[in-house]
């Protein structure tokens, strides 16, 4: 019976889409891309199979409109994208931050003329602590995205606050609500909801790799069913709160990000399927 409590929340209040955060990863080719696709036919084939992308090379150089412009030409319509905020706004911030922001809502235009942006994700790192300083630049950054849906993402525990949850609330700003491992210092897998949209990243549960590994062996994991299960309840409630949640895996190596989220569509839609049977 509860689940079936969830099943209704899912199909009566709002929509979700699923998809993974990047899609060009050569060693997706066997796993997902067939063998011989082009790398300038991979999102086309992506969006064949998911409904938005999120990106991420936006985090490591700024995102320019005739490069976005392409890659919306690439995809059907009705298809989202996600961006990552430039690493200079939440990682390598200078004095010239207000500048890099204004390079950045330039580059993203097309995403907004065409109605394709999903939202624009400020992850901010562990080093990010919960101080003054940080909290004052964090209301200066979002006060310049405040037109756009906007994201942020902590990924140290400090920020796990009601008085946080409340700021966040009172500038509209949806929080991005993490899976990964059970260590130290990140954040628990809440469901916690602070806009009209929302938004999931599943990154894995690498404990080995967390803290050592690189880009790549530190998403190295893959989700079984029942971990997926357990987010249901989460997803259901957040979806009950919000008019829209996106849902990004990115525990990209090897393509398992894609076979997660494949799985996680089907487990909702099972549950769909429970109750209009």
């Amino acid at each position: 019976m509860r689940g079936a409590v969830f099943c209704v929340i899912i199909i009566n209040m709002g929509k979700y889409y699923i998809g993974t955060s990047g899609y060009s990863y050569n060693d997706w080719v066997g796993p997902f891309y067939q063998e011989g696709t082009k790398q300038s036919d991979f999102l086309s084939y992506y969006a064949s199979h998911f409904p938005f992308v999120e990106l991420n090379f936006s985090y490591y150089r700024q995102p320019s409109a005739h490069m976005l412009s392409r890659m919306i030409d690439k995809t059907p319509a009705g298809f989202f994208f996600s961006i990552k905020a430039h690493q200079s706004l939440t990682h390598q911030v200078t004095a010239d931050w207000g500048k890099e922001t204004d390079t950045f809502l330039k580059g993203i235009t097309p995403l907004l003329t065409e109605n394709r942006l999903a939202a624009v994700l400020l992850q901010f790192p562990y080093s990010f602590h919960y101080t003054a300083e940080n909290r004052k630049y964090l209301a200066d950054l979002c006060s310049r995205f405040s037109e756009l849906p906007t994201l942020v993402e902590f990924r140290n525990r400090e920020w796990q606050k009601e008085e946080v949850y409340n700021g966040l609330r009172e500038r509209n700003l949806g929080l991005v609500v993490t899976d990964s491992p059970d260590l130290k210092g990140l954040p628990f897998p809440e469901a916690i909801v602070t806009s009209s949209y929302g938004y999931i990243r599943f990154h894995g549960r690498n404990r080995k790799n967390w803290w050592h590994g690189d880009s790549e062996s530190r998403y190295d994991y893959l989700y079984s069913e029942e971990e997926l299960e357990e987010w249901i309840p989460k997803i259901a409630y957040i979806l009950g709160k919000t008019t829209v949640l996106f849902i990004a895996f990115n525990n990209h190596r090897k393509g398992q990000a894609v076979q997660n989220a494949i799985q996680l569509q089907r487990l909702l839609k099972e549950r769909e399927m429970e109750v209009s049977s």
